[in-house]
């Protein structure tokens, strides 16, 4: 196992020193000729999908799980026009920034360049493994894919596909490598070998991220969990809280921007919980609400100590009824997990404190936590999103996958 580990590392560190210097009309070529192989195969890889979503209804895998597993006609063409869109986004590789002259006529600047090898460890969804290699090969990286188990054909089938193109772009196919093997020992060698793997990301399940962080040698990029909150203002347009808030929580809960805890204002909650939750209800949510909560609406389940901190991943929701902006920001700071929170309100000045005082790596106004997405961002896809302020902060994309280093032009000039 550890050779086979290594000698893939080994081939994507050789493809990567290529992939790096590829002009920007090659990698963007691929890119396009990615997405119509994408398209061309979507039934054979529908047919490697039936067989993982096969087993994972053997295998009791959760409603959410298994939405995320399924590659239909959408997702497919969601992947496609993933790639598409992050071909047709700026290079960031060899771009300079910052150029100043030295008081010796010295020229300072920094130029973006490839992180390197990025290894990316994830769960169920098999699209990250389009958009990852799509990512990658755009900012002139190296990917090395490790997916979970449950999408091990559909994986393999959407890497055949990436490799075929590539070999016929003359690209170095190693420029994307697929890690065959389900066995867990594979991914605690890949987290060995810090001389030929750059960063690691991992996207996937709290225990995941959390194995891979404690037993990596190599840097990581994370994301523990989406705790997300929506905060309801006293000066909230109530129909768009209404909108805004049942999209965060029902248009796909088992995702990790959907809210998990509404905090409402004391001055409008009589006024607004009474519809809000019966438009959750309607939409099949189990509220879990604060005393404060159950006295305006008595016939939900009372909340626990445990709901503040908790991630659902499906249709239930924390509810709770606080005095102020201050006391919701203060909830937030407690139990957020830095993914993305959002206030509602037509008053400029708090939300605009809002902005300020809350430190997630997403912060909104009038708008659903379900836009966190690099997508939705205008990053053509992401690689993940990281909640560490080290290199990144959010929805990575491309520019999220490289880094500067700081280039100098001089005329002589030496150090006295």
């Amino acid at each position: 196992m550890s050779e086979s580990v290594r000698d893939i590392a080994l081939k994507a560190r050789q493809a990567a020193r290529k992939v790096m210097n590829l002009d920007s009309r090659a990698k963007d070529a691929a890119l396009r000729a990615i997405a119509a192989g994408l398209r061309a195969a979507k039934a054979e890889l529908q047919a490697e999908n039936l067989k993982d979503l096969s087993g994972a209804k053997a295998n009791g895998l959760s409603a959410a799980m298994i939405d995320r597993l399924t590659l239909s006609d959408k997702v497919v063409e969601g992947m496609a026009r993933a790639l598409e869109e992050i071909a047709e986004l700026p290079d960031p590789v060899g771009r300079i920034n910052g150029m100043s002259r030295r008081p010796n006529g010295l020229m300072v600047g920094r130029m973006r360049i490839p992180l390197g090898v990025v290894a990316m460890i994830y769960e169920s969804r098999p699209n990250v493994t389009s958009d990852a290699a799509g990512l990658c090969l755009k900012s002139g990286n190296a990917v090395i894919l490790r997916g979970g188990s449950e999408a091990f054909n559909s994986n393999i089938a959407i890497v055949k596909v990436i490799k075929r193109v590539l070999v016929e772009q003359a690209i170095s196919e190693d420029a994307v490598c697929f890690i065959p093997v389900t066995d867990r020992a594979a991914v605690n060698e890949l987290l060995k070998l810090e001389d030929l793997i750059d960063v690691v990301i991992p996207r996937g399940g709290e225990g995941l991220i959390r194995a891979v962080s404690e037993n990596s040698r190599i840097p990581v990029l994370k994301h523990y969990n989406g705790i997300c909150h929506i905060y309801v203002d006293r000066d909230a347009d109530f129909e768009k809280a209404y909108k805004i808030c049942l999209n965060a929580k029902v248009q796909r809960p088992g995702t990790c921007n959907a809210m998990e805890t509404l905090l409402v204002d004391a001055a409008v909650a009589e006024s607004f919980l009474p519809e809000m939750i019966r438009r959750f209800k309607a939409s099949g949510v189990e509220i879990r609400g604060c005393e404060r909560t159950r006295a305006i609406v008595p016939d939900i389940t009372p909340a626990t100590d445990s709901d503040w901190p908790a991630e659902f991943l499906e249709l239930i929701l924390a509810v709770k009824v606080v005095d102020s902006l201050e006391e919701a920001v203060d909830h937030i700071e407690t139990y957020s997990s830095n993914h993305t929170e959002s206030i509602i309100t037509e008053n400029y000045t708090r939300a605009m404190a809002f902005l300020n005082q809350v430190d997630s790596s997403s912060v909104m106004v009038n708008a659903s936590t379900r836009l966190a997405d690099g997508g939705e961002y205008g990053l053509g896809a992401e690689v993940g999103i990281s909640t560490s302020k080290l290199h990144a902060y959010g929805p990575m994309g491309i520019e999220g996958l490289t880094a500067e280093k700081f280039v100098c032009f001089g005329d002589g000039q030496i150090r006295e």
